[in-house]
């Protein structure tokens, strides 16, 4: 029941009867509250933070938009098994709910404190040449990647959107990419609703298409009105790519095979520069770049590897030879998923606290030592 309850709870995009918390959402707060103390399998980021005082701190208060610490907290309470467990219903959110986002916010991002500032931007231009190919001979590196969030200024963030916002950014972010003229960029949109099932499949193939949200962004109540103003594009050589209103507006992904960093990144800056002319990023000053999860704050950029490194990573202390490099493992098909093969996709685990630039960097110079390690097993 609690699941239930859990997933009709968000009131930020209904009329508000006032700015008061009503008596069940409040008690569902604290019914989560109890659920996640109950839970000795649950380790969440969430749990950790979300004291009796900050409960009782927070649980009457109310974004301008509606939204409540219920609808920060759901998907955690949902799902025991969360790593964060929060999600920002808006930019508000961040600040209205600090006493739980501070903290939690410095524990992932090592140490970025309540005081502290996100650097100013500093995508890498003019420094790409010096991220040489990690893996010239092509033994251990199948595919680079580098991607960021950005969310479009002036709307809120995906459970406080209306249907109507997901229809205007999907038009005004079509109209970009249909006038993208540089060869290296230009390419098609692909809208989610309506999709036939040939470019479906061809889109699976490529391994572009994203599903409907996993159960964390559905508790999260980040799914509503799927599949509206939800799409793919992609450039003409597949290696240039943007999903529109998956988990944040904007998902802007640069990719190719091999372990050139320095042409995945070039590539990446070209796209973030062509879109932000047109279409304003909503940033913080303190935070940085806005999105949906805390995970994503900051620089927004995650840079990986899908990388084969069978020696090593069958010793036991793989995951702290990694964490200690700042790195992080998944399996190939994302967060939550397995490795095959012995493939992992590994990537800088910070994205706050440091530049776009660093937060590569960070990647390459820890897959680099990777590569040194496994060569010296």
């Amino acid at each position: 029941m609690l699941r239930e309850a859990y997933s009709t709870s968000l009131h930020c995009v209904q009329a508000q009867e006032g700015m008061s918390v009503s008596p069940d959402v409040i008690a569902k707060i604290e019914e989560g509250y109890a659920k996640l103390q109950a839970a000795p399998e649950c380790h969440s980021l969430l749990k950790k933070y979300l004291t009796k005082e900050v409960v009782d701190q927070l649980k009457d208060k109310k974004t301008k938009l509606g939204a409540t610490l219920l609808d920060v907290i759901q998907s955690g309470v949902a799902n025991l098994d969360s790593g964060v467990g929060v999600y920002a219903p808006d930019a508000e959110a961040y600040t209205l709910f600090k006493p739980l986002f501070d903290p939690l916010i410095q524990d992932y991002h090592n140490g970025f404190a309540p005081d502290a500032k996100q650097p100013c931007t500093d995508l890498g231009e003019g420094k790409t040449a010096g991220l040489v190919d990690l893996d010239p001979e092509g033994k251990y590196i199948n595919s680079t990647r580098i991607r960021c969030g950005r969310s479009l200024q002036g709307y809120p963030f995906n459970p406080c959107l209306t249907e109507a916002n997901y229809l205007e950014m999907e038009s005004k972010v079509k109209g970009i990419f249909d006038n993208i003229t540089d060869p290296e960029l230009a390419g098609k949109y692909f809208p989610l609703d309506g999709m036939t099932k040939e470019v479906q499949d061809q889109l699976i193939k490529d391994h572009f298409l994203f599903k409907e949200g996993d159960r964390f962004l559905q508790a999260a109540n980040a799914c509503r009105y799927w599949p509206k103003g939800r799409g793919i594009f992609h450039n003409n050589q597949k290696t240039f790519l943007i999903w529109c209103n998956e988990e944040d507006h904007l998902r802007i992904i640069s990719m190719q095979e091999g372990g050139n960093v320095g042409q995945v990144l070039e590539r990446l800056i070209k796209g973030v520069k062509t879109i932000e002319k047109q279409a304003p990023f909503s940033r913080d000053d303190r935070l940085g770049w806005l999105t949906f999860c805390p995970s994503n704050l900051g620089t927004t950029v995650r840079a990986s590897v899908h990388i084969r490194l069978p020696k090593i990573s069958a010793k036991p202390d793989f995951k702290s030879i990694c964490d200690g490099l700042k790195l992080q493992i998944r399996g190939i098909h994302g967060e939550h998923s397995e490795s095959e093969g012995g493939v992992y996709d590994i990537s800088n685990k910070a994205r706050l606290g440091l530049t776009e630039f660093e937060a590569v960097k960070q990647m390459y110079d820890g897959i680099a030592h990777l590569i040194s390690l496994e060569k010296a097993a």
